[in-house]
């Protein structure tokens, strides 16, 4: 079986829930609207830091913070990679389309994992977990390790 190693980057004091999908549920992103519980994860430790980087009002909050990034092995076979994306998938702010898009996946849940567009990287990808979805279960996590931002970040 082969399968795909994704990463996610949070607050450590979040690194026990990181694959439960709250913080997506309490505030939404690009890919889906607020109340649904979705894990966004990247397909590298440093595209999963721009992507915190992008998102963040200050950059001094991140450096010195500490900070926990995790692994999740994937069957190839829980990935569905869509042939199309809604043509306003890099606008900013995200558009209501994207949400649309993610919010149908996880409501048919048709995958346990969805491969989305990097805004911030092009040619690169994001990978959203669904929680609910039965094949979720077959998602290796890894256990959490430190992290830090480059203190240059912060100057």
């Amino acid at each position: 079986m082969s399968g795909l190693v994704v990463w996610r980057l949070v607050a450590e004091r979040h690194a026990a829930t990181a694959f439960s999908g709250e913080g997506a549920r309490k505030f939404g992103a690009r890919w889906s609207p607020p109340g649904l519980n979705v894990v966004y994860c990247s397909e590298s430790r440093s595209l999963a830091a721009l992507e915190i980087i992008v998102n963040a009002r200050n950059g001094t909050k991140l450096v010195g913070q500490p900070w926990s990034v995790l692994s999740a092995e994937i069957p190839d076979e829980l990935i569905e990679r869509p042939a199309r994306v809604p043509e306003s998938w890099r606008e900013n702010p995200h558009p209501r389309a994207t949400q649309e898009f993610g919010a149908k996946w996880v409501r048919e849940l048709r995958s346990a994992v969805l491969r989305v567009p990097s805004v911030v990287v092009l040619g690169e990808f994001n990978y959203m977990l669904n929680p609910a979805h039965p094949d979720f279960a077959k998602v290796r996590v890894g256990k959490p390790q430190p992290f830090s931002f480059d203190p240059r970040l912060g100057a």
